[in-house]
């Protein structure tokens, strides 16, 4: 299959490990130039970057924070200074729970207002408002690409994350109306919805026995791992995608 990314430039967020580093080092399988972000682990995007290189691509990284709006002007700024132009957007950086407030499962009548924005404001408007700064580029070419990575949880819910699931709904909404707004214009949008995905964070944060608990309820009998997401996520941000748009799809083994 031609994916046609061989020298696309592609931003994915989120990129310093687990299902991001794997978008990023799949797209550079494919030849493409890929922006790496971090909020806090330059060390990791490095890595991630060095893996990229390896891969077959090429890899710029940025610094970039959900919650500040300048960050994410001067990351998208920064790809176009170097490569001219952004083709493809993932959207896959989120403001998760501590581990602390995770392990707590604190109910949604207990979350204070201000926790409750932080979320939002973070998982959702960063997004938001990354796709308003690339949008203008994609517009110009006449072609782009935007996956928008979710979560089942978004669907299914779960006890404690009343703010991360709300976010993630919020950006399934916000991608059917792009569906219909940029569509015309050659950009597609859709998002990717991973289950429990078994990354590093995941083990450190979960215990052993509710991961395998939690595995032997999917068909497939096992829990997903990055390299799962990641050949999808390359086919809805490459040119063999033709004609899917403002579509939820769930990566979960069947749950």
């Amino acid at each position: 299959m031609d994916t046609g990314l061989k020298n696309k430039v592609v931003l994915v967020t989120g990129s310093t490990a687990g299902i991001g580093r794997a978008i990023a080092i799949a797209f550079g399988r494919e030849g493409a130039k890929v922006g790496v972000t971090y909020k806090n682990n330059k060390t990791a995007a490095e890595e991630t970057a060095s893996k990229v290189i390896e891969a077959g691509g090429e890899a710029l990284v940025v610094f970039y924070d959900l919650a500040d709006d300048d960050s994410i002007r001067a990351a998208v700024q920064k790809l176009k200074e170097n490569w001219g132009t952004i083709h493809v957007l993932v959207n896959n950086a989120v403001k998760w729970l501590h581990q602390e407030e995770a392990k707590e499962k604190v109910l949604f009548e207990e979350v204070p207002p201000a926790k409750w924005r932080d979320r939002i404001r973070s998982s959702l408007e960063g997004a938001y408002f990354t796709i308003q700064c690339v949008v203008p580029m994609m517009r110009a070419q006449n072609w782009g690409r935007i996956v928008n990575i979710s979560s089942n949880i978004a669907e299914d819910g779960i006890v404690g994350a009343a703010a991360y699931a709300a976010a993630k709904a919020g950006l399934h909404g916000l991608t059917r109306v792009l569906a219909w707004e940029l569509g015309p214009v050659g950009i597609l949008t859709n998002v990717v919805m991973p289950g429990l995905t078994i990354t590093e964070r995941a083990k450190q944060s979960i215990p052993a026995e509710i991961l395998q608990e939690k595995a032997s309820r999917i068909p497939t009998g096992r829990l997903s791992t990055p390299e799962d997401i990641a050949p999808l996520v390359v086919f809805l941000g490459s040119a063999a995608n033709t004609h899917v748009n403002g579509e939820m799809i769930r990566v979960t083994g069947g749950l």
